[in-house]
């Protein structure tokens, strides 16, 4: 690994599982329950053969031999192609001079990849940047979460590349989980990612928040937007009260709309232990609904 040292966060994810949210539509073996029937190789047993059976799964050889019509029951497995989209916006590099934001985020990517790699499944990464997209296209192929790394690695936090036409690329592929602040794009987001689960991608969304936005200190500040500098308020004792309101609120409504349009939803402090972080997304596999921080 180059840059952050993700030792320990690899080490504290051993055995972590990140099942599919339902049955996956994939022909290849792998780890999640497919929805594809008969086509892994791990035999179970024989059972007779059922008017409205798929005629498919018939043992022929036995249906030869014997006149008996059986079907062979396999154990179906799939593996399920993630992508790990990652804001690389302005707003990810608050607070200014601190790993924040974005330090979580490449800590909460690299940890979901290598949950999902230590599973079998292809991963890949993609990071908007000014002038284009950074990324790793979907592999499972050794060395690929060090590829990720360096692709993270790599980036720097600014301007104001939006989310939406990466996450519109994302057609077809099984899963995909954005690690982002939802500061940017949300209308065209939120549009892209119903899509999404409409065409049977599960989307799962981790919503990164710097502890100072959440406790802003008793100091007062002049807070400049990072990706629109003209835009300025100050927050000051009689204004502190109110922001923590309207963000908790804006928290709430966004929150809401992304898991009204089938997505999980799960709020990461740029505090909490990327590890727990990981097992919360990882966790909200079987579930409709997102958790708090």
């Amino acid at each position: 690994m180059t840059g952050h040292d993700y030792g320990a966060l690899l080490e504290a994810l051993r055995g972590v599982t990140w099942p599919a949210r339902r049955a996956a539509l994939a022909g290849t073996a792998g780890t999640h329950h497919s929805r594809l029937r008969g086509l892994s190789a791990e035999f179970t047993e024989y059972r007779p053969y059922r008017q409205g059976d798929d005629p498919r799964r018939l043992d022929w050889k036995l249906l030869a031999r014997t006149d008996r019509a059986y079907l062979r029951v396999t154990s179906d497995r799939a593996t399920l192609g993630t992508l790990l989209l990652v804001d690389a916006s302005a707003s990810m590099a608050f607070p200014a001079g601190q790993p924040g934001k974005w330090a979580q985020a490449c800590r909460v990517g690299v940890g979901l990849a290598a949950v999902a790699l230590a599973a079998g499944d292809p991963v890949g990464v993609a990071v908007p940047v000014p002038g284009g997209t950074s990324r790793v296209r979907l592999r499972t192929r050794r060395g690929v979460l060090g590829e990720i790394v360096r692709v993270l690695d790599g980036a720097r936090p600014g301007g104001a590349a939006p989310l939406a036409p990466a996450l519109a690329e994302a057609r077809g592929v099984p899963r995909v989980a954005i690690v982002a602040d939802f500061l940017g794009d949300e209308p065209d987001m939120l549009r892209c990612a119903g899509e999404l689960v409409a065409g049977g991608t599960e989307v799962h969304a981790v919503h990164v928040v710097a502890r100072s936005e959440l406790e802003p200190g008793a100091a007062a500040i002049l807070a400049t937007d990072p990706e629109r500098p003209d835009l300025e308020r100050p927050l000051v004792a009689e204004t502190r009260e109110a922001y923590r309101l309207r963000f908790a609120e804006w928290r709430r409504d966004t929150a809401r709309a992304w898991r009204a349009a089938g997505a999980s939803w799960t709020e990461v402090a740029d505090d909490e232990p990327a590890a727990r972080a990981v097992r919360r997304v990882a966790a909200l596999a079987g579930s409709r609904a997102g958790s708090p921080a």
